[in-house]
């Protein structure tokens, strides 16, 4: 057991130092002068932290969070931030990924950001994806998709998407709880399996009365950067 939980240990470092080089990689994208888009997540953090100390040493930009964690986060390093009321075109947005498949399409949310992230990455002239190697695989669905759904729908949501044939679970805290999102919604998350069509996917799902939004992000990454040990591999749309 003791060796178990020595070995589990050193993996989260070594998953952290990956998500620390691909967050690294990515300040190249950032230019002085841009508006950012401030991703959300473990691999984001990272980034915004990064990027936090280049603006203390002098690098100006405007950061857009995409969510309450990462905006708290920007403003204790001093980011300078706007909103999408002031500024609806963004330079770059760096944010993280659930998945990746061969086509840099996503599966994005498990953090509960993923109606703001769609937001921002929709506005972005630029998305670049960072996430360790573990991220990559050939067919999206290993991962939960989240759903975020209205709580006056949750039911019926669940009831219509278990009819495509996904296992879904409504997200709870530790303590029992519904999950609210940023948005004040709720998140159910869908296991499908192998998703084989992802792009019919995400039209039924946004088709779909009551879902605000999915965790399917198609056409949208510019660029994905995994980190593997000390190697970083970049894939371009």
């Amino acid at each position: 057991m003791r060796r178990a939980v020595i070995a589990e240990s050193i993996n989260e470092m070594a998953n952290d130092q990956e998500k620390e080089a691909a967050a690294q990689a990515s300040l190249r994208f950032v230019k002085d002068g841009q508006v950012v888009g401030l991703g959300s997540g473990s691999t984001a953090t990272y980034f915004i932290k990064l990027l936090g100390e280049q603006v203390k040493n002098g690098l100006h930009v405007r950061g857009i969070p995409t969510s309450i964690k990462s905006h708290d986060l920007a403003v204790s390093l001093k980011i300078p931030l706007t909103t999408l009321d002031e500024c609806q075109e963004i330079d770059v947005t760096v944010d993280g990924a659930d998945e990746v498949d061969p086509q840099l399409r996503l599966i994005k949310g498990g953090g509960g950001a993923l109606l703001r992230e769609k937001i921002v990455a929709s506005a972005s002239k630029r998305l670049v994806i960072v996430a360790d190697a573990s991220k990559r695989v050939p067919v999206l669905g290993n991962f939960p998709l989240p759903v975020e759904v209205i709580k006056f729908a949750e039911a019926l949501v669940a009831k219509r998407i278990q009819g495509l044939g996904a296992d879904v679970r409504i997200r709870k805290n530790a303590d029992g709880t519904r999950y609210l999102t940023d948005e004040d919604n709720h998140i159910l998350d869908c296991r499908f399996g192998q998703i084989r069509d992802a792009d019919a996917l995400a039209r039924q799902l946004s088709d779909m009365p009551g879902v605000v939004e999915h965790g399917l992000f198609i056409g949208m990454a510019s660029v994905v950067l995994l980190a593997r040990g000390n190697e970083i591999v970049e894939v371009q749309r």
